[in-house]
């Protein structure tokens, strides 16, 4: 587990680097606002496209390999981008990235490969906690680095060589989780003619229920990310560095959430109470966000929503899990990766088209009506399973 975590912090450090001077790049190369938006777009798109492949292909020849794969198209694209010269050269870097993109989701996979079912919500926490110091270090560290020296060429190579770092931690630490009679297995089921097709898998369980869910999540969710930035900005005159600051605290608290309290919490509450808490703070902050008019009443906002949100995916991949057998895990995986992108991509655009007719309280408005229908899932799962903990239901 802790080869695991280091492999995937160093990727997300990389990723930490580069995505704050999306916006400041864009523009140096004739981008406005509205580019910048599609820019993080295609990124999402190529991801919701390619996150079923890398889980399928994960169940195929390993978590191992398609997790070093993944990890030296992160290395290119980040290269790609900091010697472009043109805007589209930045669009396809990035559309590129997310076809990459597969190294979080089939991590998750593995992490779920290697905890026990009582561990493994705890297990997909050490994920977040990488993905939250990530986004801690990667800002500072691309901050001092363009600090350095004009231009983003520093900080993207430093960002690929974290990849490449990752690259060789993988090789020469990591071990498979995915036995070879298992890939075998699964080599056999998905070319023979009786094999589970995807279609099958999400018609059990109420598995597209649970997969809707990742989309409701991450569209909740980046709508506030897109929201809070351009609200700082327009009410209290905030720039990058403030907001900065606002998401580097966030970032900690989700390192310590995740990394630090998850485990206590599952043990205490089950795994479906605490996610059905968590979706109650969720919806709480983004309730205090359509009314917030101050600094401190937005950030608290900010700080309720998103720590719920923290310990939400984490418990959505630990469900997901337990419903999804081993040889298949990765695909079931895939999908809820793509499911999740494609929220990313509808969550800025419904907010920002909400934002153009109604303004900043009509935009916070859709993300709470958006949070409901997520939280009225949670409710009705813990209906079913009252302890709020569950079995793992798929496990071979």
């Amino acid at each position: 587990m802790p080869v695991l975590f280091g492999v995937v912090l160093l990727d997300l450090i990389g990723f930490g680097i580069v995505i704050p001077i999306l916006p400041f790049l864009s523009p140096q190369l004739g981008a406005d606002k509205l580019d910048v938006a599609y820019i993080i777009v295609a990124y999402a798109v190529g991801a919701g496209l390619c996150a079923p492949y890398w889980g399928r292909l994960s169940d195929r020849i390993g978590r191992k390999p398609v997790i070093m794969i993944c990890l030296a198209g992160a290395a290119v694209s980040y290269l790609m981008l900091g010697f472009a010269s043109s805007l589209w050269m930045v669009y396809v870097a990035r559309a590129f990235a997310g076809l990459m993109a597969g190294n979080v989701g089939v991590a998750s996979v593995m992490m779920a490969d290697i905890t026990r079912p009582e561990y493994r919500a705890k297990g997909m926490g050490m994920i977040g906690a990488a993905f939250g110091l990530g986004l801690v270090l990667g800002p500072m560290l691309g901050g001092l680095l363009s600090a350095a020296r004009p231009g983003f060429a520093l900080p993207c190579t430093v960002a690929g060589m974290m990849s490449v770092l990752a690259i060789a931690a993988a090789a020469v630490f990591l071990r498979e989780s995915l036995p070879a009679e298992k890939r075998a297995a699964t080599r056999l089921q998905q070319h023979g003619t009786r094999a589970e097709s995807t279609y099958n898998m999400l018609r059990e369980g109420g598995n597209r229920l649970l997969l809707l869910q990742f989309c409701l999540h991450n569209l909740c969710v980046s709508s506030l990310t897109y929201l809070f930035p351009l609200w700082a900005g327009d009410t209290l005159g905030w720039g990058p560095h403030q907001v900065g600051i606002v998401f580097g605290i966030q970032g900690a608290i989700m390192v310590v959430v995740q990394g630090g309290l998850m485990g206590f919490l599952v043990r205490s509450l089950g795994e479906l109470q605490l996610l059905r808490l968590a979706v109650t703070a969720l919806v709480i902050g983004l309730c205090m966000g359509v009314f917030a008019d101050t600094m401190p009443y937005m950030v608290g906002s900010i700080f309720v929503a998103m720590t719920g949100a923290t310990l939400c995916m984490p418990l959505l991949n630990a469900v997901l899990s337990h419903r999804s057998p081993v040889a298949v895990r990765g695909r079931m995986l895939g999908v809820s990766g793509a499911a999740a992108s494609w929220g990313r991509v509808a969550g800025p655009m419904i907010a920002g088209f909400n934002l153009a007719l109604f303004g900043y309280h009509g935009a916070w408005l859709g993300c709470v009506l958006a949070s409901l229908f997520y939280m009225a899932w949670c409710y009705h799962e813990y209906a079913r399973h009252p302890g709020g903990k569950q079995r793992d239901e798929a496990p071979g």
